[in-house]
């Protein structure tokens, strides 16, 4: 493993302290990595740039980069690149639970800081929303002095989530967001499928992008408890059941198995990108997957 990637495991993160901290290493170790496998030919200098089509004017044609990839590439102007994004950020109580040392709520908040940082460097219009049933705290996506640092403070200081239903805050803004862009999901998706799918196509029939990161915590998809039986208790309705581990493993992971699989087919019908994470990952993942969405969209 490089010392970029050990530099931005989520353990290690974990002692920084601040977002701003976490967000800045996370991106700055991702950008020292890219030339290193597996990422070797891959480059943020790309999100300036697009296939070449016809109409287009040969002019803008950029011949290094030619010489380079044997593919025709133009350059984008300001306007052409700068984009909305909007990050959505799951603060159900489920969100709470973490088997190690980071739980999937701190995940979360590291990924969507990075996410935020990385686009302001991007000089692309950044925003976010929290939500859990219902939107609890929203800023608009502004590419504004100060604006990075707000959104830092409100994942900070993210209030204490409730029940998740995310058909109900999915609708409600993909309403409010009247102009075009990149919407990216951050929840670990334990709802019914029907509705959370259904929320996403009304982004996408309002003409958005959509990424989702599907984050889990290992322990929710490998189930290697060592204890033979432990009662389990649901976050958000406070329910608790005796399971005996051993005789519930392979049920469980196939469960779990088939429920990602069917989110990953519903994704790929409405052309949105999708991507399972677990709490135990280098945030370098999420970030070279945000960044091969964003090329594949451009």
């Amino acid at each position: 493993m490089s010392a970029p990637t050990r530099f931005i495991r989520p353990d290690v993160l974990a002692r920084l302290g601040t977002l701003e901290l976490v967000a800045r290493a996370v991106v700055e170790g991702f950008m020292a990595g890219l030339h290193q496998s597996p990422y070797k030919g891959f480059s943020v200098e790309f999100m300036e740039y697009r296939p070449y089509m016809p109409g287009d004017d040969p002019l803008r044609i950029d011949w290094k980069l030619f010489a380079r990839t044997d593919r025709l590439y133009v350059k984008e102007f300001e306007d052409e690149t700068n984009t909305r994004m909007h990050l959505l950020v799951d603060i159900s109580r489920s969100m709470h639970y973490g088997s190690g040392t980071v739980n999937k709520q701190t995940y979360a908040s590291y990924l969507a800081a990075s996410l935020a940082y990385f686009i302001d460097r991007q000089q692309d219009a950044v925003g976010l929303t929290l939500f859990d049933h219902d939107v609890r705290d929203r800023l608009p996506a502004r590419r504004a002095a100060g604006h990075l640092p707000l959104i830092l403070k409100h994942l900070e200081d993210a209030p204490p989530g409730a029940q998740t239903n995310l058909g109900k805050p999915l609708h409600l803004l993909a309403d409010l967001y009247t102009q075009r862009g990149f919407v990216v999901l951050i929840s670990d998706l334990l709802d019914d499928v029907d509705p959370l799918v259904d929320g996403l196509k009304h982004f996408r029939y309002n003409g958005h992008e959509v990424i989702v990161f599907h984050l889990l915590d290992p322990q929710e998809v490998h189930f290697d408890f060592e204890d033979e039986a432990i009662e389990f208790e649901d976050l958000e309705t406070g329910a608790t059941k005796l399971v005996l581990t051993r005789e519930a493993r392979d049920v469980y992971r196939d469960n779990v198995s088939r429920f990602c699989d069917t989110l990953k087919r519903a994704c790929s019908r409405l052309g949105i990108d999708y991507t399972l994470l677990t709490t135990d990952q280098p945030l370098d993942h999420a970030l070279f997957h945000y960044l091969a969405a964003r090329s594949r969209r451009a």
